[in-house]
């Protein structure tokens, strides 16, 4: 595997982000969003490979069941903002899905969405993760993905966390900030990771009903059994081993999907800091997770 240079984090209108995602920004600001898009929006290592898949397999599961065997979810649901100028950008994948509805993945915080998603209408499935469990995983992600700004050491990080210097910004500004827009604009469906861990078929049935979907028993059976995390870690199309900016000798990609993990790194020291922290920034918000189910 040829290693890239690690990219380097700066300030971009207020969100520190990485080459990899502006440098394609004006055409990304210019998509055309058809109405029946679906984005799946969420903060990165929240549980967006997982979403994706739950709606691939809603939509086409039926229809293509061999699209679960032959094409990886990275191609299925392309990442809208990522681009490298001599290999790919998702905005060109995206418009090159014959798919329909197109199920189109961002990290984006909800100030940078493109604008034609909102004039459209469009259905936005926003997933988040309890802020210690997102971090933990985030940290590892950072580990083994070249195409990531160096990690340091986890406590380097996860201080980079709580200030919000990692690709995609703040955690908090993040999840706050879709919070806030779901409040206004209905067409957006808030999921939580914790909820997907203690009950999917639960979660399907929300899902399916934000979506005005109605699948059969049989069907919503085959999403269970195809979006079970240990399936997915075991999929080679779920599970990004057919990405080769991933080392996943370093840490698997899809690493345990568990909720709580977060107790096996904090520190005490750490634990304690991190939640007065977490209590000053989110003081002014109606927004709760578990950090234990």
């Amino acid at each position: 595997m040829e290693k890239l240079p690690r990219p380097t984090l700066f300030d971009f209108h207020g969100v520190y982000m990485t080459k990899y995602f502006t440098d394609n920004w004006d055409n990304i600001q210019n998509f055309k969003a058809r109405s029946d898009d679906i984005v799946i929006a969420t903060y990165p290592k929240a549980g967006t490979t997982w979403v994706s898949c739950i709606l691939d397999l809603l939509y086409f599961g039926q229809t293509s069941p061999e699209r679960q065997t032959s094409i990886p979810i990275n191609e299925r649901v392309p990442f809208l903002e990522f681009y490298m100028p001599e290999g790919h950008s998702g905005k060109d994948a995206v418009d090159q899905l014959s798919t329909t509805p197109r199920l189109i993945k961002t990290h984006l915080p909800v100030q940078f969405l493109p604008r034609s998603f909102w004039e459209q209408n469009c259905r936005i499935v926003y997933v988040a993760r309890n802020a210690k469990d997102n971090v933990v995983s985030y940290f590892h992600f950072d580990r083994m993905n070249q195409i990531q700004p160096e990690p340091g050491d986890w406590n380097t990080f996860l201080h980079n966390f709580m200030t919000g210097k990692v690709t995609f910004g703040s955690w908090y500004d993040h999840v706050k900030g879709w919070w806030e827009k779901k409040q206004a604009y209905s067409n957006i469906h808030y999921m939580f990771y914790e909820d997907l861990i203690e009950d999917l078929g639960r979660e399907v049935d929300r899902l399916s009903s934000f979506l005005g979907l109605s699948p059969s028993a049989e069907e919503k059976e085959n999403i269970l059994t195809g979006a079970k995390f240990d399936n997915m870690k075991k999929n080679k199309m779920t599970n990004y081993s057919t990405v080769l900016l991933m080392d996943h000798k370093v840490s698997p990609f899809m690493r345990k999907g568990k909720v709580g993990d977060w107790k096996n790194l904090f520190t005490e020291a750490q634990n304690k800091e991190f939640d007065q922290d977490y209590k000053q920034k989110m003081k002014n918000t109606t927004l709760q997770f578990r950090n234990e189910i």
